[in-house]
């Protein structure tokens, strides 16, 4: 055992040394000279506005020590403190507090110069104060997460006694319109979460952190689908009540992401939530519980109250949740990890759904029957249309 054990350190021995003589010699410093200017990448991590002063968070990208000499807003001097210094190595983060008359409604742009003379800014569209964790605001961030999220999900599942009515056609048509709204979900998340990533300091690798994110959350349902399917054997629930459930969990993680964009969205002052926003969301996750209950209704089994409402809170809270975690901690990288769970799970769903339709043939004998035609195109007709409120 303790030779085993040398054996494996003897490798991580020689890495380290030969990482301490890189350090100590610095050959790229060697190859630059003395004179070559610093590589320098600020990023803005975080702006929040209080009354009389704009708070920023500020993160050193690159990988040279950058110092922050001075700052400008509107393109005038102003006076600035730093919590944590203003040299920063790299990945190193400081809090700049610059009291400035900010005017509520108005655009505003920051603007940091390095000790070097390179700049960089952030524009704040609209100047609205950084809400606080008060009764208040949980209380406005619930309220939306219920419009947006809770209720109509839970309106959708009430369409579960018409859908078991339909004839085997009729069903067909319905579980390919889910899977039209789920792949419209995908396709909007996947592109949400790319913007996001890019978004990103270049250190965090945001794609690459997406993607593994993404592969993660599918690979995990993978295995808990398993295991639903196990217990549901056992307990006679049915394929249909497992796949209802996997539906409801990744349609939660993609609105718990929604939630994050739109707490987020208000604790930066980047959008006024509007009522024609909070009426474009609620059309649109209406399709949410339909695709919930499809699976359910194909088996025509009943299904008790206790159960439906289940589903339609494990698909609506994480809106509230994600509300509340993006309007009062809100963070980049985290917000790219939610997004790219939620794109995980949803083609995770996808795919158990296709696996389901095809068990009885192929998917291109499934795909060609007019029924699954006209529902995929029925699911991505409507996802566009509520889509275009939203966006």
């Amino acid at each position: 055992m303790t030779r085993r054990l040398l054996l494996a350190l003897v490798p991580l021995l020689l890495l380290g040394a030969l990482l301490a003589v890189i350090v100590r010699s610095g050959p790229a410093d060697a190859v630059r000279g003395e004179n070559f200017p610093p590589v320098e990448r600020v990023t803005f991590q975080r702006v929040t506005l209080e009354r009389g002063t704009i708070v920023a968070s500020v993160m050193n990208d690159g990988p040279d020590r950058v110092t922050i000499a001075q700052v400008q807003v509107d393109d005038a001097f102003w006076t600035f403190t730093a919590d944590n210094g203003v040299a920063l190595r790299h990945l190193g983060r400081t809090t700049l507090r610059i009291p400035y008359p900010w005017v509520e409604g108005e655009a505003h742009v920051v603007r940091l110069l390095t000790s070097t003379g390179t700049a960089f800014e952030h524009e704040i569209p609209v100047a609205v104060e950084t809400p606080r964790p008060s009764a208040r605001f949980f209380g406005v961030f619930t309220l939306i997460g219920l419009y947006v999220g809770v209720i109509p999900v839970v309106i959708g599942l009430l369409w579960f006694p018409f859908m078991t009515r339909l004839s085997a056609r009729g069903m067909d048509f319905l579980l390919a319109l889910t899977v039209g709204l789920l792949v419209f979900l995908l396709v909007d998340g996947t592109s949400e979460g790319f913007e996001a990533a890019g978004l990103l300091p270049e250190s965090f690798q945001g794609v690459v952190l997406f993607a593994l994110a993404a592969v993660g959350a599918y690979l995990l349902l993978e295995g808990v689908g398993g295991w639903l399917k196990g217990r549901g054997r056992s307990a006679d629930a049915g394929l249909g009540w497992v796949l209802a459930m996997l539906i409801a969990v990744g349609i939660g993680l993609h609105n718990f992401g929604e939630g994050l964009a739109i707490g987020s969205a208000f604790a930066l002052g980047e959008a006024a939530l509007g009522t024609l926003l909070i009426v474009g969301f609620t059309l649109h996750n209406t399709t949410e519980g339909l695709a919930i209950v499809a699976p359910l209704a194909r088996e025509r089994r009943p299904v008790a109250l206790a159960r439906l409402v289940t589903l339609g809170l494990i698909g609506g809270v994480p809106t509230i949740a994600g509300a509340w975690l993006g309007g009062f901690v809100y963070s980049p990288v985290w917000s790219v990890v939610f997004l790219a769970i939620g794109v995980g799970a949803i083609a995770q769903v996808v795919g158990q759904i296709v696996r389901q339709m095809t068990r009885e043939g192929s998917i291109a004998r499934v795909l060609a029957t007019g029924p699954v035609l006209a529902g995929l195109c029925a699911g991505f007709a409507v996802m566009y249309v509520t889509g275009m409120l939203v966006g």
